[in-house]
């Protein structure tokens, strides 16, 4: 699938206060019980895990941004103790149909003490050929999509990042 242009490009940081050594996203990650993914922010649905069709670990999130539920299918690009890079094409229900995003998902800590860990949480968003044709068939420019989409996954971002940060603190330190 061909990408267009970019729609969002989002970062936070939050502190998680443990040792670098003791963090592992990755394991973090697709150890993420359904509940714990939840208690991450108010738009998260469901998450569960699998294996893709060429080994590759996924893992499946449903969420509701901006109004609009997404399901996505991250696949693991990077994986890395203190970096995980996933990449999905999402869907995305908006009233006026199902559209494809690709979304760039990358987690990743770097050590600020003995005791402490920068943890930043980047989500970039590109539209697909697909998607551009679903909005040029409906007369949605992409300009007005991309302005109405942004601050809601800005946000989202945002508000999700601190949260992300206390459940791999607490993943760390508890296991």
């Amino acid at each position: 699938m061909q990408l267009a242009e970019k729609i969002v490009d989002s970062s936070f940081s939050a502190v998680i206060n443990a040792p670098i050594e003791k963090i592992n996203i990755p394991e973090w990650a697709f150890n993420l019980s359904e509940p714990d993914y939840q208690a991450c922010s108010e738009a998260h649905v469901s998450a569960a895990k699998t294996i893709g069709a060429d080994g590759r670990r996924m893992s499946i999130n449903v969420e509701v941004i901006g109004g609009n539920p997404m399901v996505q299918h991250y696949q693991e690009e990077l994986s890395q103790p203190d970096h995980l890079v996933l990449t999905s094409f999402s869907d995305v229900f908006t009233p006026t149909g199902r559209v494809v995003i690709h979304v760039h998902w990358e987690l990743s800590v770097k050590a600020i003490s003995a005791t402490q860990c920068e943890f930043t949480n980047r989500v970039v968003t590109h539209a697909t050929e697909d998607m551009m044709r679903g909005l040029a068939r409906q007369g949605i420019p992409f300009e007005l999509f991309k302005t109405q989409r942004t601050p809601v996954s800005v946000d989202h971002n945002r508000l999700e990042t601190p949260l992300f940060a206390a459940s791999i603190e607490r993943y760390a330190l508890n296991g």
